[in-house]
């Protein structure tokens, strides 16, 4: 089940926050709870990614985002997301995550999260290309952050892992092969 109660939570918790400028990062406190561990007994992967929710929505909100989303009846949409998983988080684990956006192209937006353990020591962390949406499909960037005040905003320079993510994932196949691999 989606975790709507910690959302509201933290959307309450963050909500005098001071505002943060477009790139700023927002940081915000969780902990593993029992229903998001595996039969392992760790966080489970596909409930990592629905927890970067708690720290992605507040982010907007603190850039201005929701506000402007709200106003243009436009949405937010994950477009694409690469993980890398590296340490343990184990049920009652206390983290920190940290939530910002890198930079944007002439579609997307992409932004990066990680989630780091009590010992400093990085869990994991994501890449997402995000895209906001309207009535007639893909919304550019730059009118985001036209709506969001800054008009004419240069994009920073995305980093060397990032266009190679962009241009590995440009090159896979869409839709995916429908066919068994042959050997």
């Amino acid at each position: 089940m989606y975790p709507v109660i910690r959302l509201f939570w933290q959307l309450w918790r963050h909500r005098n926050d001071p505002p943060l400028p477009v790139t700023g990062t927002h940081v915000s406190h969780h902990t593993c709870l029992p229903w998001d561990i595996d039969l392992w007994r760790e966080l489970n992967n596909g409930r990592t990614l629905t927890l970067y929710d708690l720290g992605r929505i507040p982010l907007a909100g603190r850039v201005g985002l929701i506000a402007v989303l709200r106003r243009e009846r436009w949405g937010l949409t994950m477009a694409g997301a690469s993980v890398r998983y590296r340490r343990r988080v184990r049920m009652f684990d206390r983290i920190e995550m940290r939530s910002r956006l890198l930079s944007w192209d002439a579609r997307f937006m992409y932004l990066e999260q990680s989630m780091w353990r009590h010992d400093g020591e990085c869990a994991n962390h994501i890449l997402y290309r995000a895209a906001m949406t309207g009535r007639d499909g893909i919304v550019p960037p730059a009118d985001v952050l036209d709506a969001l005040g800054h008009p004419g905003l240069a994009a920073p320079p995305l980093p060397g892992w990032v266009r190679a993510w962009i241009e590995a994932d440009a090159a896979r196949p869409w839709p995916p092969m429908q066919d068994p691999i042959e050997e």
